[in-house]
């Protein structure tokens, strides 16, 4: 594990103000910050989500809805959490990708399986080193906001899928009841970039890239949109704990 070359600062509050989506240089931004934040990355989601975050990704491995002999991608792995999490399923076949090799280096050290099952290698979502019709199950958690261009990502994912295929999307939102949603914004935007840049030591501005990031991202019509545009049916968007998060589901 190392967090090399990473530097200073990845996002300054000036960069901040605009929307982070639209930089050029986003993916080398979202690579450096990651790089920065990974040795802390769990411990940052399990304090700041409460815990939930594990029971949101239990929950996308239940709609993503495995069968025996199935294989699984699982891009934007980071540090492997709903890799592993899928390896309690009957796939077959394991695989997550991530476009940070300092996240890879920590899911690494969560490889318990001896079979062979699972396994991680670096990968960028929009152009995937994977045959088309490589797999029954993608999935994203957290991850597609930090992509470029996630229209590509979206069609990459079409194009690794079996006919029949799930794809499940796992991402931020903004709760929809308007008391909820000012505490979230007070919680997200005041209180998670102190707390957890501290936890961090972080300097590249992680913390303060989150909550900007979600607020100019797609909503779940937007996401759903994406994915029908995309060629997927059966769409599916399951709001979980008040709405901040959305789970979304489709098939090839």
């Amino acid at each position: 594990m190392s967090n090399q070359s990473a530097p200073t600062e990845a996002w300054s509050k000036a960069e901040l103000a605009e929307n982070p989506h639209m930089r050029d240089d986003k993916p080398e931004r979202v690579r450096n910050m990651f790089a920065a934040i990974a040795d802390s990355y769990d411990l940052n989601n399990r304090v700041h989500s409460f815990g939930r975050d594990q029971a949101w990704r239990k929950a996308a491995v239940r709609l993503a809805d495995v069968k025996e002999g199935d294989e699984v991608l699982d891009c934007a792995c980071g540090t492997g959490d709903l890799t592993l999490a899928f390896a309690k399923t009957r796939a077959k076949r394991i695989v997550g990708s991530d476009f940070t090799q300092e996240m890879l280096d920590i899911a690494g050290t969560k490889l318990a399986d001896a079979s062979g099952r699972v396994s991680f290698q670096q990968a960028d979502a929009m152009a995937l080193p994977f045959d088309d019709e490589s797999f029954d199950v993608v999935s994203i958690a957290f991850g597609i906001r930090n992509v470029a261009d996630p229209a590509k990502a979206v069609a990459e994912f079409y194009r690794v899928l079996r006919t029949g295929g799930r794809l499940v999307i796992l991402e931020f939102d903004e709760p929809r009841n308007p008391i909820i949603r000012l505490g979230n914004s007070f919680y997200t935007k005041v209180v998670m970039p102190i707390t957890a840049t501290l936890i961090a030591r972080d300097k590249s501005g992680a913390y303060k890239y989150l909550p900007k990031s979600v607020e100019t991202f797609m909503k779940r019509e937007e996401m759903q949109a994406a994915l029908n545009s995309a060629g997927f049916s059966d769409l599916h968007a399951k709001p979980m704990t008040f709405g901040v998060c959305v789970c979304h589901r489709g098939v090839k």
